[in-house]
């Protein structure tokens, strides 16, 4: 039986490999359904799906929005499956964030190189090519090469970028961001189309902000990633079955640039999962069609 990968990023926003070598690892790993979901854009789906049908593979269009929840001050991720690519709803919402997010790395780059890193700015763009733009991920590589580390999460990491939470000083390269309300985000992905989830919600601890969620229009919730424990499934389970929602699931794939190592096709949900993910965006689509 072919296997289900439903988040899945590419060198489009912060993961090192193209569209094709993720392709060429998803034959390897027997993965039948594949689920690209880059952060903040829905470039390069369309040739993703054309890429998927000379590979034999079903590309689910997807996206993860970055998000806010502004009532308890922490961040959200909000997948959104069978989007349309382009549409107005998502580039109204995600443009402004992925240009705020290249600036923000610019002047992190900046911020290093006045401390005495001997990092150019332009190689974090060549490392970044081909995407919507740098990603602290692109700035920690050209940390490597410069050999001030050897890993892109580490002790590093944490000092430059440190958040400065509990009282601790935020890192010299901490710059926050501003994101969307993720409300908004569920709205945008049901006006394209899609099937609006809510990412890794054990992560960031967003379990208290699924009733919300589901007033906006969340449709499922992962329960299985592999920064999930138990509990987390858990409650995952309890609030998908308390709310009618998909349960989903999936590697969060990044490759090498990923928090830790997973392999494409991990944590990956049964078929029931994609027949309802199916279901409910033919669904969708029927109610945009009348007006509903």
């Amino acid at each position: 039986m072919k296997k289900i990968e439903l988040h899945c990023h590419t060198n489009i926003s912060d993961c090192p490999l193209t569209i094709d070598q993720v392709m060429e690892l998803a034959v390897e790993q027997k993965i039948g359904h594949l689920a690209i979901t880059n952060h903040d854009t829905t470039k390069g789906l369309r040739e993703a799906v054309r890429k998927g049908i000379e590979y034999g593979i079903e590309v689910i269009t997807g996206i993860e929005i970055s998000a806010f929840d502004f009532d308890r001050g922490r961040r959200v991720h909000i997948l959104g499956y069978f989007v349309e690519p382009g549409h107005e709803a998502i580039e109204t919402l995600c443009e402004p964030i992925v240009e705020k997010r290249h600036r923000a790395s610019e002047e992190m780059v900046h911020r290093l190189i006045q401390s005495g890193y001997s990092i150019t700015w332009e190689r974090c763009l060549k490392l970044a090519k081909g995407g919507t733009g740098v990603y602290k991920q692109h700035i920690m590589h050209a940390l490597i090469e410069s050999q001030y580390t050897d890993s892109i999460y580490g002790p590093l990491y944490k000092t430059l970028f440190n958040r400065g939470q509990n009282g601790e000083k935020p890192g010299i390269a901490f710059i926050p961001m501003e994101y969307v309300d993720a409300k908004d985000a569920v709205d945008a992905v049901c006006q394209a189309g899609g099937v609006p989830v809510l990412a890794h919600p054990g992560q960031y601890g967003n379990f208290e902000m699924v009733s919300d969620l589901v007033e906006a229009g969340l449709q499922g919730i992962e329960v299985w990633h592999p920064l999930h424990d138990e509990k987390h499934e858990e409650e995952a389970r309890r609030l998908a079955i308390k709310h009618g929602l998909i349960m989903t699931g999936g590697s969060d794939f990044h490759e090498e640039y990923g928090e830790q190592p997973v392999q494409l096709g991990s944590k990956c949900p049964g078929v029931e999962t994609l027949a309802a993910l199916h279901a409910r965006k033919a669904l969708n689509n029927n109610r945009r069609n009348i007006g509903v």
